[in-house]
């Protein structure tokens, strides 16, 4: 369809909806990657006083620590809706650090009252990240585990909970390899996108990234560690993955990798009509010779 001209649009005062579509496709020749106002919500709570409900925890004996003053940060997250203050933040340096935190509350028995969140990098939209007078888990501090890149038949890489998808992917491309699926944005953390699925312009070929862990490691509701997959506890692995934190903290994960392409090709498309821009892209993603990743988004210009 042919657009009207600029000019046009500007004297008649016209809001165009434009249709972007993105493609990338690979090919194996040389490396050239790519790349408000907060309000306080009236329900929030003060900040509860650490001696008066949390004594013991101070006294924990963990490898890393607990901040029970000026968290106001995690009392927040990308969506900017819900803001609800925590009485404590753990900052944990090993996987024993979450598990004896969680384990202490679970020993205190429903009357504490005490909720549990894990925090990556911030960008839940509806709360799923805050604790309301609990405590937040800064998973970002969680240095249990260096990553571990393992090549072969089925190359996977172990990596903790707290790991950005960015660092992942520098550490990958050392060995020419990449993880199957991405999110369009990679200064997220892999429990917190393993945790809501991870959808991404590749998930058309290889599913969302949920679709790609080969095993987990869990810290459960009751503080126990464990190790899930497939043929192991898959009850709780299928639960955890997309389970919006509700089953279990990722505190490691084994991501399946495949073979990194050399070069990438991106294509950006604009669109007009609506129908032809959905009518292109089921195509492009039902057919066998096509892009590597497929992403499209809507936008609304008006020109005065």
């Amino acid at each position: 369809m042919k657009l009207p001209p600029l000019s046009f649009l500007k004297q008649n005062n016209i809001c165009l909806k434009i249709i972007m579509i993105v493609f990338l496709s690979c090919t194996p020749d040389r490396i050239n990657l790519c790349s408000n106002h907060s309000f306080a919500n009236p329900t929030s709570p003060q900040l509860v006083n650490s001696t008066n409900t949390l004594p013991s925890l101070e006294t924990a004996g963990l490898d890393g620590y607990f901040s029970f003053g000026n968290n106001q940060h995690a009392a927040k997250d990308f969506g900017n809706i819900y803001h609800f203050l925590p009485s404590a933040v753990l900052y944990p340096k090993s996987v024993p650090d979450i598990s004896t935190t969680i384990r202490h509350i679970f020993d205190m028995g429903s009357a504490s009252e005490l909720t549990v969140a894990a925090r990556g990098h911030g960008h839940s939209l509806q709360g799923q990240a805050q604790a309301h007078q609990g405590i937040v888990i800064n998973m970002e501090s969680l240095q249990g585990l260096e990553m571990q890149v393992h090549t072969g038949e089925m190359p996977y890489v172990d990596v903790s909970g707290g790991e950005l998808w960015i660092n992942i992917l520098h550490e990958t491309l050392k060995h020419g390899l990449a993880p199957k699926s991405w999110t369009d944005y990679l200064h997220l953390t892999v429990g917190g996108t393993l945790s809501n699925a991870g959808i991404s312009g590749q998930a058309f070929r290889h599913g969302p990234q949920i679709n790609n862990v080969y095993q987990l490691e869990i810290v459960t509701g009751k503080g126990e560690v464990v190790t899930c997959s497939e043929k192991q506890n898959a009850d709780l692995f299928y639960a955890v993955l997309g389970g919006l934190g509700q089953f279990g903290i990722i505190t490691q994960a084994r991501i399946s990798l495949e073979p990194a392409p050399k070069m990438a090709k991106w294509i950006r498309v604009l669109y007009s009509e609506f129908s032809i821009f959905s009518h292109d892209q089921e195509n492009l993603i039902s057919s066998e010779n096509s892009f590597d990743y497929i992403e499209g988004a809507s936008r609304t210009y008006c020109l005065n």
